[in-house]
């Protein structure tokens, strides 16, 4: 895992870990963003933020195919609309 860039955060009285702006505006967050803390070692968390759905739906999708699979899938699709039997 390489280590882009590090932060010091403080814990409140309650436990409560307080980020700082740097790094709220480095991960994107808004109030009510999801983030996973996930413990990777004896006192090491590494905390992952939650895309939100819309989020994923704006994202290029991308689909490897072969030659065949596209062969396959116009063959399919020419059957579908009655170009070929």
């Amino acid at each position: 895992m390489v280590c882009l860039k590090t932060f010091k955060l403080k814990v409140g009285k309650r436990g409560e870990i307080y980020t700082t702006a740097e790094l709220r505006n480095i991960l994107k967050l808004k109030p009510n963003s999801i983030v996973l803390a996930r413990i990777i070692d004896e006192g090491k968390v590494v905390i992952e933020v939650v895309p939100t759905l819309e989020e994923l739906l704006k994202k290029p999708k991308k689909v490897k195919l072969s030659i065949e699979d596209v062969e396959r899938l116009s063959i399919k699709a020419q059957k579908e609309v009655g170009l070929i039997e």
